[in-house]
């Protein structure tokens, strides 16, 4: 009796494969592996967005801030709305708008609009802008770390849930033969697969997006401590001018 069992059950060995053995697999299983099968795909489509969108940042940032120090405003302005997908331009956009504002609302020019005070209101705007950049370029990131940490355990719940299928065939049929042991020990195998390969590339690429993005943000601060006073430095010397006597 026992080998007429055994010998039902390794049947399911003479067409195995991994596709075969997904449906052959217990539902609790196939739970598993279709939610590591949607994080992984989800972590695919945010790696090539995020690719995407670090990529441009850098691009129209290194553009950006070639225009910025050639010294004139107007030109930076233009290239700024040009290249808005990096943070400089957006920390330059902003801080331009509240120059202009302040200039219509006092009826003077832009850099002699500029008190002390409108000077603290933009060093504020800009450190405001700037948090917001970095914050808006890390979207996405926390998923991949989530995904890289938990995908693993997820697979491991999936390879306890195979192991255990393993042991009740060997109850069921009371031999512990190849035949019987084979297929649960394959879908903890597929399921510790599974994970790995929702995992890994999660971690590669977070890590490798967390460093493009530390020197982003070392490039938001400097632009903007360089921008503050460079504002700085032109009201000062807007104010300081003597005036232009009556011809």
């Amino acid at each position: 009796m026992n080998v007429i069992v055994g010998t039902a059950v390794g049947g399911r060995l003479a067409s195995l494969d991994a596709l075969a053995l997904v449906w052959q697999a217990s539902w609790l299983v196939q739970f598993v592996l279709l939610l590591l099968l949607i994080l992984s795909v989800v972590s695919w489509t945010v790696i090539a967005f995020k690719w995407r969108e670090l990529r441009r940042a850098e691009q129209d940032s290194e553009a950006f801030l070639e225009v910025y120090h050639e010294g004139s405003f107007d030109a930076a302005y233009e290239a700024a709305r040009d290249l808005d997908r990096g943070p400089l331009s957006a920390i330059f956009l902003d801080a331009y708008g509240v120059i202009n504002r302040m200039a219509r609302f006092s009826g003077k020019s832009a850099m002699e609009a500029l008190t002390e005070s409108h000077l603290q209101a933009l060093t504020r705007q800009i450190a405001w802008t700037g948090s917001r950049e970095a914050l808006r370029l890390e979207r996405g990131l926390p998923f991949l770390a989530t995904t890289g940490s938990a995908a693993p355990f997820i697979g491991l719940f999936g390879t306890v849930i195979g192991i255990i299928n393993a042991f009740q065939g060997i109850a069921q049929s009371g031999s512990a033969s190849l035949a019987v042991v084979a297929p649960g020990i394959a879908e903890a195998l597929i399921a510790t697969a599974v994970g790995l390969f929702a995992a890994i590339p999660a971690t590669v690429f977070y890590n490798h997006f967390v460093g493009e993005l530390r020197g982003l943000a070392a490039a938001i601060d400097l632009f903007g401590a360089e921008y503050e006073g460079d504002l700085r430095q032109m009201a000062n010397a807007k104010q300081d001018s003597p005036p232009v006597a009556a011809g």
